[in-house]
């Protein structure tokens, strides 16, 4: 692997003027790939046995045996405000771990990289649970429109994970794992009229839109399938009445006949570009 340029780690403190920069200009003002460290310029050291290699580690290496990003749940980004999550790195060694090392990059490989978020810190926090295991925490920063400056950005990313141990041991795989990226989603759902006499029709209308990252706006997500639920009065369970699709721009539009007291509302089950999102049940009075 060619050297990369060091780089400061991003502070979680980046203002938020960062939105109002153009997606082109925030997409090409750096080489990603070269921002992104090696285990040299991470850890201080040139003593990497794992050669950047996704193969097994030697004896020597630390062991990571578990990366855990955003609670394991998704990174979900809107158009407003920066998403702050936290990493955790469990890993051991005989002689103990100094420190970790996490990021998230998405490329077609290693060294064609069009998104990469970094860590806040330019050193883990790390816990020692034994003499020879620590959980290492990092915390994460994403910027709609400036680390998120393309919604082509939205889907899988692929993870690095590191460790260095106490004898200055390292592993590092850039292909340790992978995570999703976001566009945060939106859904509504009105059933109308209200109330309604039994046996006549309920119009239940409704939206499914999500994040734009290069435009900082919600538009409609067309051509998805999404449920229609509803739940009785005094339960607590939504069952499926029918599967709908959103329309050209994200509208939902259905109709059903008036049964009994209870709440309507849409779900949606998410792609790898956007998470699930169920709407809020809007009640309906039938007498």
């Amino acid at each position: 692997m060619r050297i990369r340029a060091t780089v400061a780690a991003v502070s979680g403190a980046l203002a938020l003027s960062a939105l109002a920069v153009p997606a082109a200009q925030a997409g090409n003002d750096s080489d990603l790939a070269a921002k992104k460290p090696s285990a040299a310029e991470r850890f201080g050291s040139s003593k990497n046995r794992s050669a950047f290699s996704a193969t097994a580690a030697a004896e020597a290496e630390p062991v990571v045996s578990k990366v855990t990003i955003n609670s394991g749940k998704a990174v979900t980004v809107g158009t407003t405000y920066a998403k702050n999550f936290t990493v955790s790195v469990t890993a051991s060694h005989a002689t103990g771990i100094q420190d970790a090392y996490v990021d998230l990059w998405h490329g077609a490989d290693i060294d064609d990289i069009d998104g990469l978020l970094m860590s806040n810190e330019e050193v883990a926090t790390c816990t020692a649970s034994s003499a020879t295991t620590s959980v290492c925490k990092l915390t994460f920063t994403a910027l709609p429109g400036s680390d998120l400056y393309m919604n082509a950005l939205a889907g899988t990313w692929h993870v690095t994970a590191a460790a260095l141990s106490g004898d200055g041991s390292i592993y590092w795989n850039d292909f340790h794992t992978t995570h999703k990226v976001q566009r945060y989603s939106k859904l509504t759902v009105n059933a109308s009229p209200e109330p309604v006499k039994k046996g006549k029709t309920i119009t239940v209308t409704g939206k499914l839109s999500r994040a734009n990252w290069e435009d900082f706006k919600y538009h409609g997500y067309t051509n998805q399938p999404v449920k229609l639920q509803f739940r009785k009065k005094n339960s607590n369970t939504y069952t499926t009445v029918k599967t709908i699709k959103s329309n050209s721009t994200g509208a939902l539009k259905t109709t059903v006949k008036a049964t009994v007291d209870g709440y309507f509302r849409y779900s949606f089950a998410g792609t790898t570009t956007t998470p699930a999102v169920n709407a809020a049940g809007d009640f309906v009075d039938v007498r």
